[in-house]
């Protein structure tokens, strides 16, 4: 199983970098393959259902749905790209996902119904094969759910995550010196209290000695609050000093 969960992520790396290549970016590929964990949810729920084992065949099968999922977002993020060439990205993600709703439709009918008849097979050998079965019908059957509702939704989140980005960058070509100091600092400051709260947490499991006692909660939803609220005071400092400091025109 080792060598198989090594196999799996290996896969997965090669995946990432062949997207990366094909759509010249390095979030877009992320988009595409965020689907995988939540057809990994239907595989699993699938098993549960009828009571069979995680076993190599399920590995085999992980392989195959992930193909098929990820080519199911590769045509949705295709097809809202290049409605999003003529128009906003909220009404591209609309006519995208109206117009890709059939093809992702039909590739996961066939597949499922085309193995339905062995999931449902009680022969002796076919109980080899039925891990690979359900991780295949359960997996394309969530993700086919979730392809044409999480893709259009994490395409949105990322272009408001992109907006402050893209504002922080245009901040620091800027020729006034004092507002470049100004935000070189609070990105500093956040990057600082990001490291030492929420990083730290990933990082050892733990929350660094000084707030462990203060917030009796799991270290990470813990992490995440400190990190959250320093990082709203840093900014609220920094904007009032900006203000303050600002030069009459």
């Amino acid at each position: 199983m080792a060598d198989a969960r090594l196999g799996l992520i290996g896969t997965l790396l090669g995946i990432y970098l062949v997207l990366a290549l094909v759509f010249a970016s390095w979030t877009r590929p992320a988009v595409v393959m965020a689907i995988i964990p939540f057809g990994l949810v239907g595989t699993i729920w699938g098993h549960a259902q009828w009571d069979v084992p995680l076993s190599m065949f399920t590995v085999v099968g992980l392989l195959g749905m992930t193909g098929i999922i990820i080519n199911d977002s590769i045509v949705l993020v295709t097809s809202i790209d290049e409605h999003a060439e003529t128009r906003g990205l909220i009404p591209a993600i609309i006519e995208g996902t109206c117009d890709r709703l059939r093809p992702v439709l039909l590739t996961t009918l066939t597949t499922v119904l085309g193995l339905a008849p062995l999931l449902f097979e009680r022969s002796t050998q076919a109980q080899f094969l039925k891990p690979t079965v359900i991780t295949l019908v359960y997996g394309l059957g969530f993700g086919m759910l979730l392809v044409l509702l999480v893709v259009p939704a994490l395409l949105a989140i990322g272009r408001d995550l992109a907006q402050p980005v893209t504002t922080l960058r245009r901040g620091l070509r800027v020729r006034r010196a004092g507002l470049r100091t100004t935000l070189g600092t609070a990105a500093a400051m956040i990057l600082g209290w990001f490291a030492a709260t929420l990083g730290w947490t990933l990082a050892t499991g733990a929350l660094p000695a000084p707030f462990a006692t203060l917030l009796p909660m799991a270290p990470l939803i813990a992490a995440l609050a400190l990190f959250m609220t320093g990082a709203a005071a840093l900014l609220m400092l920094v904007y009032v000093t900006a203000a303050l400091t600002r030069r009459p025109a």
